[in-house]
């Protein structure tokens, strides 16, 4: 869909749509498009509704299978889409064949051009000082006419409540559509889940897509991509802080997806 249809796909949505996906461990999973996807977030962000969005992959669903907290901050999302292949092959054989894989950096840059088209503003939340200025860079000349509400990168470790707050206001005063959050998983989620009703915008949480876009970190190339190998590419530059995550991880995922399929659950 051609973002000069958005306007009267956005006339066509109902506010409140009837959510479809698949179970992944135990965690519910939407099955949705590309198109569906951007016109809902357009749809929420052009009311300024307080909802949030997940991009799950192997990581988020493994963590909440044996995470209670975890586990009901991705159920209580909007939108919980899936990020990684694995994910979203389980979605496509559950039923919804054409899933495709939805991962936060494309649905940051997809989106970012809908807004522009739109007339919508965004918010950048997370990451360094450093980082939101390239950022900032780079989507001012790809987005020329896109209005970026304001950045804000939040001390790393706890925030005290006074900052927290001091944050919420300069996100709801900048008149932000939408939030891309980029505080890694699952800090980014727990703070979207808390700021439910308080921040008046739609958060997005996009874990690396600010590096991404910035510039300070590379992406796998397209065929890597397009074959559910992202992840491998990511290991390769960073194999101290993410081989627990992904060797290990995706063979939890594997072994407990292969159990719950042998007993006969999707």
């Amino acid at each position: 869909m051609k973002p000069s249809n958005y306007s009267i796909y956005l006339q066509t949505i109902r506010q409140r749509v009837r959510r479809s996906g698949a179970t992944v461990l135990s965690t519910f999973i939407d099955a949705i498009d590309w198109d569906q996807a951007l016109a809902r977030l357009a749809t929420w962000a052009r009311l300024r509704e307080s909802r949030y969005v997940c991009l799950c992959n192997v990581h988020s669903v493994v963590t909440a299978d044996s995470d209670p907290a975890f586990h009901e901050v991705l159920a209580g999302a909007d939108l919980a889409l899936p990020d990684g292949a694995p994910v979203a092959w389980v979605v496509a054989n559950s039923g919804f064949e054409e899933q495709q894989r939805i991962n936060g950096p494309d649905l940051m840059w997809r989106y970012m051009k809908v807004a522009e088209e739109l007339g919508q503003s965004v918010f950048f939340y997370g990451s360094t000082q450093e980082t939101l200025a390239k950022l900032e860079q780079s989507v001012r000349k790809h987005f020329p006419t896109l209005r970026i509400a304001g950045t804000i990168s939040p001390a790393f470790g706890q925030v005290s409540a006074e900052e927290d707050q001091s944050h919420v206001d300069a996100i709801n005063h900048s008149g932000a559509h939408v939030v891309f959050v980029g505080l890694g998983c699952p800090k980014q989620e727990a703070w979207m889940a808390a700021h439910k009703g308080r921040v008046a915008s739609v958060m997005i949480g996009v874990g690396a897509a600010f590096d991404y876009h910035a510039g300070t970190l590379r992406r796998a190339p397209l065929w890597m991509q397009n074959n559910g190998m992202e992840w491998l590419y990511r290991l390769a530059c960073e194999p101290r802080r993410l081989f627990k995550r992904y060797l290990m991880t995706n063979s939890v995922f594997v072994w407990k997806q292969a159990l719950k399929w042998h007993a006969g659950g999707r």
